[in-house]
């Protein structure tokens, strides 16, 4: 385990599961960021299954688990890229391969294109929309009243009438990070929502280096971006397998989807 401070000077955590160094004592490690509601141990089962290919780091996204933040001004798409550039100068990467889960493939686009020559490639599982005009007037309206129950009746009472929608998988991780959440900082995270990811899917052509994505299941994470995505990036990948109501929890999240992301880290060079 580890902590860091972003580009802002922001205190922020993350889980390391040492993987093997290659021989000039360094690999390049596999940095997975959670979705949102959940924090790093949704990934630590997955992180088991690839460390010995790669050291593998979770981060708690600023505002999650055990990386506080309060100051809702500090949480913008531009300032999580800064940290995943933070993390890696800490540990001495100079290249990583970067993915996540829902908010964290969002994450990793928004790292690729501001930092293409720090990513050596992507893991992208249930990529979030991208949302017209109309969709993110919606998306704000969702995360401010989520804040609000927040920041007034606490972080269960946020979450209640937003659980029985969620697929078993996430609300299982959801259930599970509550207690590790800080109130405060869960409500300053839902400012996110006002700030605009990308304006449309061609803003991502640029990125050239191979990612492997997997379709969502539900509206916010459409499995029509993830083919459209996977059709747009000269390097992109359709995964054969993706997210469903048979995965209930972090295990078995971590079984269906190791192999293929084994596969792909070692038929791309990644090994």
């Amino acid at each position: 385990m580890l902590t860091y401070r972003g580009s802002d000077g922001w205190p922020l955590f993350a889980f390391v599961d040492e993987g093997p160094q290659s021989a000039d004592g360094r690999d390049s490690p596999l940095v997975l960021l959670h979705g949102g509601g959940p924090d790093h141990h949704m990934f630590v089962p997955l992180a088991r299954e690839l460390a010995d290919l790669h050291t593998v780091v979770l981060p708690d996204v600023r505002g999650y688990g055990r990386s506080i933040c309060r100051e809702a001004a500090r949480h913008m798409w531009s300032q999580y890229a800064d940290d995943v550039i933070s993390l890696l100068d800490h540990i001495g990467a100079q290249r990583a391969i970067v993915g996540g889960a829902g908010l964290g493939t969002t994450i990793a686009l928004r790292t690729a294109v501001a930092y293409p020559e720090r990513v050596q490639a992507m893991v992208l599982i249930s990529v979030e929309d991208i949302e017209d005009d109309e969709k993110k007037s919606a998306e704000i309206a969702f995360m401010d009243a989520f804040a609000e129950r927040a920041r007034n009746e606490g972080i269960d009472a946020a979450w209640a009438p937003i659980l029985p929608e969620l697929a078993s998988l996430i609300g299982a991780l959801v259930r599970e990070a509550i207690p590790r959440s800080d109130p405060a900082s869960i409500a300053a995270a839902a400012a996110i929502g006002r700030d605009r990811s990308f304006r449309n899917i061609d803003e991502l052509a640029g990125i050239t280096m191979a990612t492997l994505i997997f379709a969502g299941m539900d509206e916010r994470h459409p499995a029509k971006l993830a083919g459209d995505l996977a059709n747009l990036l000269p390097h992109g990948q359709l995964a054969p397998v993706r997210l469903s109501g048979d995965v209930r929890d972090a295990e078995g999240f971590a079984r269906a989807f190791a192999p293929t992301i084994r596969r792909f880290l070692i038929d791309n060079g990644q090994r």
